[in-house]
């Protein structure tokens, strides 16, 4: 089968499409046909090993896992002889920060991490309906959010922010979303309540306060927010900040409260993806939630769509189509 491989840490072009053995599921897993996946910030990370701490579980000085590829849609083409909830022909998708090797003609996964996809979406959709709603979801619950609380979404075009907006909006909380002015509209068809062009208006320095402001892209700081948060405002970046202060912060800030007027940071450490995806799904069951699809590029020009990612001006999310057809 075709698969993306790469053998050492590094930019895109570390990356070269190879013929590699079709996996062979063991008793507790299946064999995915993959129709389709995703370049995503996580899968961009992980080739590149950044950052450093990552590779404790990656591996110190070259991957672990050499294919590709962390979220999925496909079909059930064989079970191993322990599967019991799923059988040949499913739809199935799903998501390892990880890694999953989905960046290929098939996939093996054990069956605890492959979910039934909604009737109501397409592969493409399925295979980017993760990632970015996962971390997007780990913002609000590292929160006590309650109905009509105020929080500013920096980032609300991304993948996790245009998760973020749909999320909050769900949970009925009053969101300001931040972006450039060609994006305001999608971003208003996401559910925000207002739109700031950043383009044209520094948010840091706006008139109004909020509980929480989720830095989806990490282009801020929580010393550059705490003026717009509220007395006992929570600050939440996806980045490691400068010099890793969103690490740092959240141990200092919260007992240090006269200093930093009772506001603080959280880390969104990523934990429980299970959880993640039952939401999710749920969601997308309901048509509350659509993950955003800026553009969609076949297996053999993959470099490509990581190299776009790695410029950080995509709109939501990226498809790579491993089958050109649906079958």
């Amino acid at each position: 089968m075709k698969a993306v491989v790469h053998k050492k840490y590094g930019p895109p072009n570390t990356l070269q499409i190879e013929e590699v053995e079709k996996p062979i599921p063991s008793d507790n897993e299946v064999l995915v046909k993959i129709y389709a996946t995703s370049v995503n910030r996580t899968d961009c990370a992980t080739v590149r090993g950044i950052p450093f701490l990552t590779r404790v579980g990656t591996g110190i000085f070259r991957p672990k896992i050499q294919i590709s590829g962390s979220e999925f849609a496909g079909v059930v083409e064989e079970t191993g002889e322990n599967v019991t909830f799923l059988k040949k022909g499913d739809k199935v998708f799903g998501f390892d920060d990880q890694g999953l090797k989905s960046h290929a003609e098939y996939m093996k996964i054990s069956e605890e991490k492959a979910f039934s996809i909604p009737q109501n979406i397409s592969f493409e959709q399925a295979a980017v309906s993760i990632e970015g709603a996962h971390y997007a979801y780990n913002f609000i619950n590292k929160v006590d959010l309650k109905t009509g609380q105020r929080v500013l979404v920096n980032g609300a075009t991304g993948a996790i922010g245009s998760s973020a907006v749909q999320l909050l909006k769900y949970y009925e909380a009053h969101v300001t979303a931040v972006c450039s002015g060609e994006h305001m509209d999608l971003v208003k068809s996401l559910g925000a309540d207002e739109v700031i062009d950043y383009t044209r208006e520094d948010f840091t320095k706006i008139d109004q306060k909020f509980q929480f402001v989720f830095d989806t892209v990490g282009k801020s700081s929580f010393f550059k927010c705490r003026p717009i948060l509220e007395n006992g405002g929570v600050y939440i970046s996806s980045d490691l900040g400068y010099r890793a202060q969103n690490l740092f912060l959240p141990f200092i800030t919260p007992f240090i409260k006269s200093l930093f007027e009772n506001k603080k940071t959280v880390f969104p450490f990523p934990s429980n993806i299970k959880r993640s995806i039952l939401l999710i799904r749920k969601l997308i069951e309901e048509e509350k939630f659509q993950a955003v699809v800026d553009r969609k590029y076949a297996l053999k020009d993959i470099l490509e769509a990581y190299r776009y990612v790695e410029e950080g001006q995509k709109l939501g999310n990226v498809v790579v189509k491993v089958l050109e057809k649906n079958e």
